[in-house]
């Protein structure tokens, strides 16, 4: 768990999802969602289940056509039969109303429906098709997701704010109004849910934007206007190292506070590129903070002029690759197996320092250092490996550790 820096969590309200809690007390919940086109059965099905195995708890579709509609409940019977029990959550934008209404097999099948409040309709049709939603959810008994967003954001809410602001001596400056409309557009549509019939503990809430500091202003003032669970993201948050770095730094500056109950990374594959990397990512921000443990860490040094040898990086990532293989059958087998704390470092620098902090270790030799490679188990020297085969006997020695350290489940 969290150390002392950081902040006792947010108290909110707890949500099942499908079997999943989403707040309360219960540990922060990874979810993403497909890519596919969710017409396509059989595409949509293989991929919501690749994303459950990657480790996302919740998985979101996008259903915005009849077709995609009358998709679902055979995606949903498609994962079931590949043994996969995540819940499985739509993803409505401007005809929510009409699919979720005339089709009641895929409102019954999906765990729970995502409404965005900015384009359920204009004008007088905006609350009548969004309490038809929510009217559909109370009828199935799911929880709802009002998700906001600053590219969609209800234009009728930002605009009587914009105009009180020009009527203000000192008008505030335009992201200050924005901010507000977000927070102002969520409260007031989770308002209109209860209004309508939805329970408290049914409702989840979203705020999402692309910019850093305008994510945590957002969430700071919606968590300071009700107990309601809340769904973190950077919204468009961009493509490879831009999109990772910018979410981590979003989610942890809100997480390091206290607040969020479930997460998803949104950033843009490579063309072509696994959709599974938004989850390990999300995993890595949890267990990064300490506030969620999924797979064992591996340390290691970053190379200098005293490891010219690429040896170090290549043991380091065959060994990170090594543990991620083993998780699925260390999992069921050896409880707690996720905590493990694996060091391989290059030199002897701070080589020994580090294997010794870590649960086991590695020290592999530096250049020109003596060609032999220190071991190190629970803080001490165990054995020294030498020669052409240290990969192979340093996984059976971790295959050994893991056996003894973390005993077979009964």
């Amino acid at each position: 768990m969290a150390g002392p820096e950081f902040a006792s969590r947010r108290r909110s309200t707890a949500v099942d999802v499908g079997g999943v809690v989403v707040g309360g007390e219960r540990p922060i919940v990874v979810q993403s969602m497909t890519n596919t086109d969710t017409a396509d059965v059989d595409a949509t099905a293989i991929q919501v289940a690749r994303l459950a195995h990657a480790g996302s708890e919740l998985v979101r579709i996008t259903v915005n056509t009849e077709a995609a509609a009358a998709a679902v409940p055979e995606i949903v019977r498609k994962v079931r039969g590949l043994g996969v029990a995540v819940p499985i959550v739509g993803d409505f934008h401007y005809n929510g109303h009409k699919l979720l209404t005339e089709y009641p097999e895929a409102a019954r099948a999906l765990a729970k429906y995502r409404i965005n409040p900015g384009n359920v309709g204009p004008g007088r049709h905006h609350d009548d098709h969004f309490a038809a939603i929510v009217r559909v959810a109370i009828d199935n008994e799911k929880p709802v997701r009002i998700g906001v967003n600053w590219g969609s954001l209800d234009q009728a809410v930002l605009a009587e704010l914009m105009d009180a602001n020009a009527g203000l001596a000192e008008p505030r400056e335009a992201r200050e109004i924005m901010i507000e409309a977000m927070v102002e557009s969520a409260i007031r549509s989770a308002e209109l849910a209860e209004a309508t019939g939805l329970a408290h503990d049914r409702i989840i809430l979203s705020a999402k934007v692309s910019g850093v500091r305008d994510l945590v202003d957002v969430y700071r003032q919606l968590a300071a206007r009700g107990d309601y669970a809340l769904h973190l993201g950077l919204t468009e948050a961009g493509m490879g190292m831009k999109g990772i770095v910018a979410s981590s730094s979003a989610l942890s500056l809100l997480l390091a506070e206290g607040i969020g109950d479930t997460i998803r990374v949104s950033i843009t594959p490579e063309p072509g590129g696994d959709r599974t990397e938004e989850v390990a990512v999300a995993q890595q921000v949890l267990q990064s903070l300490g506030l969620r443990s999924f797979l064992p860490q591996v340390s290691s040094c970053p190379g200098c002029g005293r490891t010219t040898s690429t040896y170090f990086q290549e043991l380091a990532r065959d060994i990170q690759a090594y543990l991620r293989d083993q998780m699925p059958a260390w999992r069921e087998g050896h409880p707690g197996v996720e905590e493990l704390r694996v060091a391989v470092m290059g030199c002897v620098v701070n080589g020994p320092g580090e294997s010794k902090h870590a649960d086991i270790g590695i020290s592999l030799p530096g250049t020109f250092e003596e060609p032999v490679a220190p071991v190190f188990i629970d803080g001490a020297l165990d054995r020294t490996l030498r020669g052409d085969h240290i990969v192979d006997e340093f996984k059976a020695i971790l295959d050994s550790y893991v056996e003894r350290r973390f005993p077979t489940a009964q």
